[in-house]
Order: structure tokens, then C-alpha cells, then sequence
């Protein structure tokens, strides 16, 4: 075999199934046969010419899952069969940063399925260092969700969130809806979500929070009700949105933070009242990949069912219907995750 399929993003809002030529492998690397990809708030973007146009054409998808179907020459640890999930962050692994375990600031940084080509494909070459083997009896459409679980496990951890800190999460979408749930899981309290879709903020409930409002109008009130007028000591923007940046200053109390996760535009800047930051001793902090430990943990918290999944496992469409999974993803509120079936 030496052509697999792939669906390849040439232009923004268009995918191309082609039959291109296998991944090769060099003697550190191993190749991922791919059995279930999801669908991310990034690859939206991607999608939609807002991030990465410069490197189209390109097979994006980066949550996924897969087995080992061919290894390099110097590969030891895994074996052909082997199910896995990979940390998507290719640093240079000697530098300050990647020995930091943060690797997204690394100058050699490379993500498959956003810098490189990804795993809306049959097969996907990654370093085998980065291969993380499963050994739970775990499904497919679960073991999936390990990186977008990495993702919100690291916010926390950067955040530092305590027992019984409040925090407002902007966003009830399927990455929202994991926040929610890592707070709830930490110990957060209480936990009050933020989104326009009522559908939304019903599930974002039911996962855990303890208010949603879908009336901006209402939002700050809640806040303030719910804190003891003090305001929230974390507000998590994951949506991406400049106005919401800068609203989430003010929901935060005094002394208290904002997690920037949200992509935004590239260029994209916010005013910050530097002596209220200073004399209130507030603080930012930004977020947004799992990468390290952030994906063991994620993989150990799935494997023992920590996060309720339904919604996000419904929707899966298989490869050949890409565009179409893709161009409905707007009218599906109720699919918290978009799945794409690579192997059948």
C-alpha cells in the first residue's frame, strides 16, 4: 500500500477526498492508523479561513485515536496494534521550554493537524515519543475526546483553582461544557456559565454547573447575586470573542483572574487598566493545548468515567461526508461533539 485517503482542506469551507501518497516514517517515528477523529473548535476555524489559511492546502484533525501500524527503526516501546492517542505538540524536546513542559513556546513548535498534516486521513505520522498507549478498555468515540479533555485539564492547572473558588465560563460549546466539568471535578463552587443558546446553557446544567444565562443583560447581576457581590475569583473566556475579554474583567473581583483560552483573530489587542491590575492585584493567564502529562491525565480521568460524554459522542459521520458534517455543524446545538469515522 503506498496511497491512503484523505480529506484535504484546499481552499476555506472546502474539502477535497484524495487518495495521496502514505505518510513515511523516519526511525523515531511511528504511523497511526486512525480510527476516530473529532471535530474542534480550531478546526472550525480552520474551516473557515479564520486560522491557518497560509498553510492550505492541509489535512487538519488533531483529537484523535488510533492503532500502530508500522514503527520506525529505532522504536521499541510500542508494538504494531498498539491503541494509542497522541500528544499533538512536536517541540524540538531538548529546549528551556519544551524541558518545561511548554512546548507551544518552543521555536522549532509544529501541531499535527494545524502546522502539519493531520488525521481527517487514513494514517498519520508522529514522533513515537509522543504516542501514548492505551491500556483501558476504553471506546473509540471516548478515547477520542483524551486531547479536548488535556485541553481544559491544563487551564486548570494553569489557573490553579482551589476548593470552593467561583468561576464564570463564557461559552457553553463542547469545549465550555468540559470546563465545566473540570471545575466541577477540582471543586470549583460556585460555577456559572455564560451562553446565547438556551439549548446550551440546558446541557451546560446538566453537566454540572450551577447557573447559565443566555441573557447577556442578566449575566453580571448572576455574578454578583451568586459571589456575595464580590464578583468571580476566575472568569474562563473560551469562546474567542474581544467583547467577552473584556467583559470578563469585570465580572472578576478583586484579585481575582481571567483565563484567556478563546482563539481570537491574529492581531486582535485589549485595553487593560494597568493600575487597577496593580493595586488589585489581578491576574491573566493563557491557555490552550494540552500537551505532557496534561494528556495522561486527561486519558486516566476518561478511563475512569470522570466526565459525562453522551453528548458528545451522538454525532459521527464517516470521512466521505466531511463537508457535509462540517457545513451542519451550526444546526446541530445538541451535538456537543462531531465526530468523523475514519476506519470503519
Amino acid at each position: 500500500m503506498t496511497t491512503m485517503r484523505a480529506a484535504v482542506l484546499t481552499a476555506p469551507k472546502r474539502f477535497e477526498l484524495r487518495d495521496v501518497p502514505l505518510p513515511e516514517i523516519g526511525p523515531e517515528d511511528v504511523l497511526v492508523k486512525v480510527t476516530r477523529t473529532g471535530i474542534c473548535g480550531t478546526d472550525i476555524h480552520i474551516f473557515n479561513g479564520h486560522y491557518a489559511a497560509d498553510r492550505l492546502p492541509l489535512v487538519p484533525g488533531h483529537e484523535f485515536c488510533g492503532t500502530i501500524a508500522e514503527r520506525g527503526a529505532n522504536v521499541r516501546h510500542l508494538d504494531i496494534g498498539t491503541r494509542v492517542v497522541v500528544d499533538i505538540n512536536i517541540g524540538c524536546g531538548a529546549c528551556f521550554w519544551c524541558r518545561r513542559n511548554e512546548v507551544l513556546n518552543c521555536a522549532e513548535v509544529t501541531q499535527v493537524g494545524i502546522g502539519r498534516d493531520g488525521a481527517f486521513a487514513d494514517y498519520v505520522a508522529v514522533p513515537a515519543r509522543l504516542a501514548i498507549p492505551v491500556t483501558a478498555d476504553i471506546a473509540d468515540d471516548v478515547l477520542v475526546l483524551t486531547e479536548p479533555v488535556a485541553c481544559v485539564v491544563r487551564a486548570a492547572r494553569k489557573a490553579g483553582v482551589t476548593f470552593g473558588q467561583s468561576v464564570v465560563i463564557f461559552g457553553a460549546g463542547p469545549i465550555g461544557n468540559l470546563h465545566v466539568q473540570m471545575m466541577r471535578l477540582v471543586g470549583a463552587a460556585p460555577i456559572i456559565v455564560a451562553d446565547l443558546s438556551a439549548e446550551r446553557c440546558r446541557m451546560a446544567l446538566e453537566a454540572g454547573a450551577d447557573a447559565a444565562v443566555s441573557d447577556p443583560a442578566e449575566l453580571k447581576e448572576t455574578v454578583r447575586r451568586m459571589t456575595d457581590g464580590r464578583g468571580a475569583d476566575l472568569v474562563i473566556e473560551s469562546v474567542g470573542s474581544k467583547k467577552l475579554y473584556e467583559q470578563a474583567f469585570d465580572l472578576t473581583r478583586r484579585g481575582g483572574h481571567v483565563a484567556f483560552f478563546g482563539i481570537t483573530p491574529p492581531g486582535e489587542t485589549l485595553p487593560v487598566d494597568i493600575l487597577r491590575t496593580v493595586l488589585e492585584e489581578g491576574s491573566l493567564k493563557g491557555s490552550v493545548a494540552g500537551m505532557g502529562e496534561d494528556m495522561h491525565d486527561a486519558l486516566t480521568l476518561l478511563s475512569h468515567g470522570r466526565f459525562r460524554i453522551g453528548d458528545f459522542t451522538k454525532a459521527s459521520y464517516p470521512l466521505e461526508r466531511i463537508q457535509q458534517a462540517f457545513e451542519t455543524l451550526a444546526d446541530r446545538p445538541q451535538d456537543l461533539k462531531t465526530q468523523i469515522a475514519v476506519a470503519a
